[in-house]
């Protein structure tokens, strides 16, 4: 301890945390900085390139293909962020609760979230371009005879994959927010006599509003990004009516020779992400306060 009260922090702390913060520089500051650096160039990934100002952000503006990618993946996020809590925390409640095998289910529920994301992808792909339309002709049943993937609907597949496993981290986030309420206040609330559905809103979700604040903005920021599962179903069509933002900067810059254009899509998405984060933290916390 100092004379002023404050704790010392020892030299192999600093020396610990700086192979760390070495390695994050180089691999993701630096990176993260050229392109910033090329987003103000005419440079195709290849050869000279010279700097061309904000043009390449002006055309991002004026195209209408990553406008409809910006829309897409804005209306995926959303969709894909209140699926994934209400479900999440349904699960997390019920896994809370007094049931049988409660330890094999959470197991059983975080199991996906193990998984690789572009297997699952492909695992799915298969079921629902071979098995389902299988089971759906044999069945006489008229939506499951065609492959999903392949018609206007083809993001709805995706959004089940995503929401499927994506649940497993949001579950595990309420499951620890549920266990951390003391069970004495819900004897006290149950004396009272009050139904379990005003037990929820009145007292379990206020007190793990801080653990809903976590797994929104984690859900939007992942969500927003979206890529590993649209490239294994998809690969952005039919058309380009699944494109995200991330797999067109991924397509279009390494594929198509637009690498400072998608080095600016990808400081808009950067800032897009950014600016959401804050205003979700900043909202959700002043609601945390009146509920608190």
């Amino acid at each position: 301890m100092t004379k002023h009260g404050k704790r010392k922090v020892s030299l192999v702390t600093y020396l610990a945390v700086a192979p760390m913060l070495i390695l994050f520089f180089i691999f993701h500051t630096i990176p993260f900085l050229r392109g910033v650096l090329y987003s103000f160039t005419d440079w195709p990934g290849y050869g000279d390139w010279h700097f061309v100002g904000l043009r390449n952000y002006m055309y991002m503006f004026g195209n209408g293909q990553i406008g409809d990618a910006y829309w897409f993946t804005f209306k995926f996020a959303l969709v894909a962020t209140i699926v994934v809590n209400i479900l999440a925390l349904a699960i997390a409640v019920a896994l809370n609760s007094k049931i049988k095998f409660q330890n094999t289910l959470k197991a059983i529920y975080f199991l996906p979230y193990m998984l690789g994301t572009l297997i699952v992808g492909f695992i799915f792909n298969f079921i629902f371009g071979q098995l389902l339309p299988q089971f759906g002709q044999a069945l006489h049943v008229g939506f499951l005879s065609t492959n999903i993937l392949g018609t206007t609907s083809a993001w709805i597949g995706i959004l089940i994959v995503t929401v499927w496993q994506g649940m497993a981290f949001n579950t595990l986030i309420y499951l620890s927010g549920l266990q951390s309420i003391d069970s004495e206040i819900y004897e006290a609330a149950e004396i009272d006599g009050t139904t379990p559905w005003n037990r929820f809103w009145k007292i379990t979700f206020p007190l793990i509003a801080p653990f809903f604040t976590i797994n929104l903005v984690l859900s939007v920021k992942n969500y927003l990004m979206v890529f590993d599962q649209i490239m294994a179903m998809t690969q952005g069509g039919p058309g380009n009516s699944t494109t995200s933002i991330s797999l067109l900067i991924y397509t279009q810059g390494f594929q198509g020779s637009q690498f400072a254009i998608q080095s600016a899509n990808a400081v808009v998405l950067f800032l897009v992400i950014g600016i959401i984060s804050l205003l979700q933290l900043q909202v959700l916390n002043k609601r945390e306060e009146r509920l608190s």
